[in-house]
């Protein structure tokens, strides 16, 4: 039988969901935990890979047992898990063979700045000692996302994939009345290796004037990428949303309390 996992996590102590072999990642968490409880050993597949110290608001992963359990896994799993680690539902899969990574048809990401260093919020937004940041001009370089399918210059190792091709859906910017904090919204159906925080990176560049937006819309049309690369800070950045054919759950928007006080205003031309 197979079965889905919907759970979020904070991952600014781990090196991304991947399991590694020097360091911790949350799948390494959740495969070991799962071995104990059911004992044998479980593997996870996840619905994609985040970077270091990137979190995860919704995120889905899929694994596999010959016969069903007739226990409280929810409960065993938020007893023996990490608190950075919840698991909020176990859905069984009626077909079993829905894939959590391959049959995922969009992903959204949120990607979270403050403007003045607060000490509660270093490790859940990035920090940029920014003022005046032109707004109107980065909105206005992000919606040009949405012509172009190729982002091969927004990649760190474009080589690796076989394809840099992303269908981006949405796009949306958001500040706040004070305008020292900002929201990035992005989905798409699939995203490459440090392609938001180096999108992230260019948007800000373009907010200071060091970057010009057919500068911008340049990287989008020739795929040139620039000769440094450094992409934004990771702990601003959460995968807020999978959807896939067969589900579509609302995020948990509980989990987003430090964001849910700020009225946000969407920037708009």
């Amino acid at each position: 039988m197979r079965y889905f996992l919907h759970l979020a996590y904070n991952g600014y102590n781990y090196r991304g969901w991947q399991r590694q072999t020097s360091s911790i990642g949350v799948q390494q968490l959740l495969e070991d935990t799962l071995s104990i409880i059911f004992k044998q050993k479980i593997t996870c597949l996840g619905c994609g890979r985040t970077d270091a110290m990137v979190h995860s608001v919704q995120y889905f992963v899929h694994f596999d047992l010959d016969t069903a359990f007739d226990f409280d896994l929810v409960f065993r799993l938020a007893k023996s898990l990490p608190h950075d680690i919840v698991v909020f539902e176990v859905i069984p899969m009626e077909i079993g063979n829905e894939h959590a990574r391959f049959d995922a048809i969009e992903r959204s990401y949120s990607y979270f700045i403050h403007t003045d260093k607060d000490p509660y919020l270093h490790t859940l937004s990035s920090y940029y000692e920014y003022t005046n940041l032109d707004l109107a001009k980065m909105k206005q370089a992000a919606d040009l996302l949405k012509n172009y399918t190729d982002f091969r210059a927004f990649c760190l190792s474009p080589d690796r994939h076989n394809s840099t091709i992303c269908h981006i859906t949405d796009v949306r910017l958001y500040t706040n009345k004070q305008k020292n904090r900002l929201r990035f919204e992005i989905s798409a159906n699939r995203f490459l290796k440090g392609m938001i925080r180096i999108i992230i990176a260019k948007l800000l560049e373009v907010g200071n004037d060091k970057l010009s937006i057919a500068d911008f819309e340049a990287f989008l049309t020739t795929q040139e990428r620039a000769v440094i690369l450094k992409p934004a800070y990771p702990q601003g950045l959460y995968l807020s949303k999978v959807r896939y054919p067969f589900l579509d759950i609302p995020t948990r928007t509980e989990f987003w309390n430090i964001f849910n006080g700020i009225e946000w205003i969407e920037i708009k031309l």
